[in-house]
Formats: C-alpha cells, sequence, structure tokens
C-alpha cells in the first residue's frame, strides 16, 4: 500500500483561508490586524528571500507586515534597542530576528530580548523552557508545523517511539520535548551517534533533521514507519532516502512541499494567536 502524503503545503492553503476569515474578524472587532516584524540585519540574499516569503504569506490572509532592515554593522545594542521600540510597540503583534546575524552580535542574547508574547517563531530560551515544562508558550515554528501536520492527519503519536536524528536548538531539541509531551517515547540521535542504524530501525516516528542530504538510508527504517523529512538542499531533496520509501513506510513528508510550508505557516498562525490573546486582554 503506498504512503501516505503528508502535505504541509494543501494543509499551509487550507489553514490560511482559515486565517484570513480570523484576521478579518479583529478587523471587525479592533480596527486593526495582526502586524508580523521582521528583523533583517545585513545583506544575506537567502536571509532577504525568507523574510520576503514571510511577507508574502502576511499579505495572503490580510495580515500587515512591517520589515526592519539595518545594516551589517549593526551592534549588539543597536538591535537590542530596535527589539525593546517593537517589544513596547502595541500595534505589533510578533516580532522575527531573522538567523544569521552577523558575527558580532550576540545572537542569543538578541534572540532572548523579544517579549515572550511577541515571540511567534518559538525562539527565547523562557519559550523553550515554558514549552518543556507542558506551559504555554509558542513553539518553534519548524517542530510546531510538523506536530500541526502530524495532527492533521491523525498520525497517532502516543506510546510510539519517536527517533529523532538532530540536536540544534530550533529544530531537533524542541521536535523531541513536543513529542515527549505527546506520549511518545522518543530517543535523540545526531550525525556522531553510535550505532546509528540500530536506534532508527526501532522507530515508530523517524524525524530527519540532521542537515546532510540523504544522511538517513531507507533500508534503515522499518516497515509501517511515519517519515517526516525537515531537510532541504540543492536538487529537491531531503534529510532522508525517501525515493525508496513510498511503498514502505505508512506517511511520509515530501521535499518539496511537506515540513517547509508548515514552518511559515506556523509562524503566521502564531501571529493571528497573538493578535488574539492581545485584544482579549483589553476587553
Amino acid at each position: 500500500m503506498p504512503a501516505l502524503l503528508l502535505d504541509g503545503k494543501a494543509l499551509a492553503q487550507k489553514t490560511e483561508a482559515e486565517l484570513t476569515e480570523r484576521v478579518a474578524s479583529l478587523y471587525q472587532k479592533s480596527g486593526s490586524k495582526p502586524i508580523l516584524a521582521t528583523i533583517l540585519v545585513g545583506d544575506d540574499p537567502a536571509s532577504a528571500t525568507y523574510v520576503k516569503m514571510k511577507a508574502n504569506a502576511c499579505n495572503r490572509i490580510g495580515m500587515g507586515s512591517l520589515k526592519v532592515e539595518l545594516p551589517s554593522s549593526t551592534s549588539t545594542d543597536e538591535l537590542l534597542a530596535k527589539i525593546d521600540e517593537l517589544n513596547h510597540n502595541p500595534d505589533v503583534h510578533g516580532i522575527l530576528l531573522q538567523h544569521p546575524v552577523p558575527s558580532q552580535i550576540d545572537e542569543r542574547l538578541c534572540f532572548d530580548a523579544i517579549d515572550l508574547t511577541k515571540d511567534v517563531d518559538g525562539v527565547t530560551c523562557l519559550g523553550f523552557g515554558r514549552m518543556s515544562m507542558g506551559e504555554e508558550a509558542y513553539g518553534c515554528a519548524t517542530p510546531k508545523g510538523i506536530m500541526r501536520l502530524l495532527q492533521a492527519y491523525d498520525i497517532a503519536i502516543e506510546g510510539r517511539h519517536a527517533v529523532v536524528v538532530g540536536r540544534s536548538p530550533i529544530l531537533g531539541k524542541p521536535m523531541a520535548l513536543m513529542l515527549l509531551n505527546e506520549n511518545a517515547t522518543v530517543t535523540i540521535c545526531h550525525s556522531r551517534t553510535q550505532n546509528l542504524q540500530s536506534h532508527i530501525s526501532q522507530a515508530d516516528i523517524i524525524v530527519g533533521a540532521v542537515g546532510i542530504p540523504e544522511f538517513i538510508k531507507a533500508d534503515w527504517i522499518k516497515d509501517g514507519a511515519v517519515v517526516v523529512d525537515a531537510g532541504y538542499h540543492p536538487g529537491g531533496i531531503g534529510d532522508v532516502e525517501l525515493s525508496a520509501l513510498h511503498d514502505k513506510a505508512s506517511a511520509i513528508t515530501p521535499v518539496p512541499g511537506g515540513v517547509g510550508p508548515m514552518t511559515i505557516n506556523t509562524l503566521i498562525y502564531q501571529t493571528v494567536e497573538s493578535a488574539e490573546k492581545a485584544l482579549a486582554d483589553k476587553q
């Protein structure tokens, strides 16, 4: 039986239709629209492309976007001052600091300066800590998008063995904790894990988030596993050898069109949530 395709692009489009209605409702109630502020420091072309994609997603649902561009010579203090300004702007409901920033900037300090109520990309240590404890917080956009994708397709998580390959602070680590919070049994692996194949072969759910093209081989994965590929590399390939899994796995995310669309979708989804909470707090 062919694997179920977990179509992130289709889910993102469906969610955008729902978000458009929620944005319109917010405008009727408050006379204003949610605004996502994006901060781009320097002139990295890939980062500029990502920021543009996020602004386009905001526009599609009728939401506002505020683009803040700072020169590559910007200091940590100057960036902190800009973040503080946005934290205190009541019209801004979400703040995104585009990674990476120039090397002279203390990126972690700047991420953690973002107000928790506006941390819609889930990058603060406080937000990560609250999420890990099962408290209310906005999740890191990519792992949260993966969880939304699994839930939309009714993929069972509770009691299943999930193996996450990758340990980055914005993907692998939060992914593992989100799965754990949903009662999965979780193993975290990475590029230096010994006997990696043995760990992966036991997985009911495998998340490839190691950042190496086709690092995870199809013959390591057991029949009927759910395969989530969070990687993207030139040529439209991910971190998993997906081509041989269409008749082996029970469900897979395509590359592209699986995890990627859910990342930006989750960012705007959480910005709308932030605006709704801000309006409720006023009333």
